[in-house]
């Protein structure tokens, strides 16, 4: 299969390396080598991606308990509880333990807080703890309470 493929066409590149190495796998002489190179690399984007998704559900699900706990009676208070609960519970099935030492909660806290600071009126910056109030352990903990979640961003901003 030409080089190019990976460039043209990666779902055929693609199909085409699982069978090469399906092949390979059981015994059977094969006139052409993986792509090896390409095969590496895309292996470890699995694992990157995996990363990148977990992080962007838990910021995004910042972002929604940063809006809750500064209007916990606005009209859509109930779509950002239910969609924290959706970001939290993704992150929470996608999370492996190897990704702990690789997700920077205080780094997330900040993206979540700068996208609320944008999100507010211009002059109307909203006062926001500068520290994330909880721990990677409570947000990926089965099913907490989104309220009491943002409950503890009103508590740290006010302690």
């Amino acid at each position: 299969m030409p080089d190019h493929l990976y460039d043209s066409d990666v779902l055929a590149w693609g199909e085409h390396q699982a069978d090469l190495l399906r092949r390979i796998s059981r015994g059977e002489q094969v006139n052409e080598a993986p792509d090896w190179a390409h095969v590496i690399e895309e292996i470890e984007d699995v694992g990157l991606s995996e990363l990148q998704a977990c992080r962007s559900l838990l910021t995004q699900a910042m972002v929604h308990l940063l809006r809750l706990s500064r209007s916990p009676d606005a009209e859509p208070a109930g779509h950002w509880r239910i969609e924290t609960a959706a970001f939290l519970t993704g992150a929470r099935r996608g999370f492996s333990p190897s990704m702990r030492q690789r997700i920077d909660l205080p780094e997330l806290w900040k993206d979540a807080v700068y996208a609320v600071r944008a999100e507010a009126p211009r002059g109307q910056t909203p006062t926001l703890p500068d520290d994330c109030p909880w721990t990677l352990d409570l947000l990926l903990s089965d099913r907490p309470d989104p309220r009491d979640l943002a409950a503890l961003i009103k508590a740290a901003a006010e302690g």
